[in-house]
């Protein structure tokens, strides 16, 4: 085994595609396929599963690239300890629900741990494919919420691709809307207050169950619906059009601005909010100290 082999096992499991990791890498595919195989046969597994639509990990590999992403990062930090030099650039991704905090921490670690030269990746994205991205080692880790109306279904998605869910706090509802909304006066909101308003949620895509829907209630009946796949453009359209949409009630003024406040909400539910990380590797030292971060912020 070689640092060389464990940098084209991350490469390939990062890209997916065995001909781009290889361009990614500067060799032939046909080299680095041998790597792969030469090293599979050295430890008696199989890292990888070839079929029509690429290439994807196995059980096996799972666990075996959480070794070898340690490996990596400790070598690059004795090579900066004693030479002052980095092999590479720091990489670390994680993929979350629209969450201020998660980017707040993300910010933190950038500043902290960084170094001089990185690649972090912060996606906001789609909740199936946060679990999709943290099965597949894209990201390290994923952020998402349970409650009593999706756990069953997003549980059992985790199980079924060996990922782990940890609570970092449990919220109660609250509705976002713009500090000039004709709701701002009001101390707390009923689902009644709402039914005027349009309701702004996030793009699921193909996954587009209530099961996996990022915001609770989801299943509420409402008249004027408003879909977006971004933050700041939920922000300008609660601000824009009085809209509104249910959430944690936790916002960064320093990131989000002044414009957007957040109601409580008087309704019987809740947000557990957590962390997800495959279950067969040991995290990354980023992925600790992001969370550690992340948990420092959330207290």
């Amino acid at each position: 085994m070689t640092l060389k082999q464990l940098r084209y096992i991350v490469t390939v499991a990062e890209t997916g595609n065995i001909t781009e990791a290889a361009g990614k890498l500067f060799i032939a595919q046909p080299s680095l396929t041998a790597s792969i195989q030469e090293l599979e046969k050295e430890f008696g597994i199989r890292i990888f599963e070839r079929g029509k639509k690429g290439i994807s990990l196995t059980k096996e590999g799972e666990e075996f690239l959480g070794y070898a992403r340690q490996v990596l990062d400790q070598t690059n930090l004795i090579e900066e300890r004693y030479t002052g030099t980095s092999a590479g650039k720091n990489k670390f991704s994680v993929s979350s629900q629209h969450y201020s905090f998660a980017v707040e921490a993300f910010v933190e670690l950038l500043k902290e741990y960084g170094g001089d030269k990185y690649e972090f990746h912060m996606r906001e994205t789609q909740t199936y494919e946060i679990i999709e991205d943290v099965a597949r080692m894209r990201s390290e880790v994923g952020i998402l919420y349970l409650n009593s109306f999706n756990e069953t279904v997003i549980l059992k998605t985790l199980r079924d691709n060996n990922l782990t869910f940890e609570p970092l706090f449990t919220a109660k509802p609250h509705v976002f809307i713009g500090k000039s909304s004709p709701l701002a006066k009001k101390k707390k909101l009923t689902t009644e207050d709402l039914k005027p308003y349009p309701r702004l949620s996030y793009e699921q895509g193909s996954h587009n169950s209530f099961y996996f829907s990022e915001e609770i209630l989801s299943t509420l009946d409402c008249d004027k619906e408003i879909v977006v796949c971004d933050r700041a453009s939920l922000f300008n359209m609660l601000v824009g059009l009085n809209g509104y949409t249910i959430c944690s009630g936790v916002i960064s003024e320093e990131l989000n601005g002044p414009g957007i406040i957040a109601k409580p909400l008087d309704v019987d539910d809740y947000m557990e909010i957590g962390y997800i990380l495959p279950a067969s590797s040991k995290p990354s030292a980023f992925t600790v100290s992001y969370l550690e971060i992340l948990k420092k912020l959330c207290r």
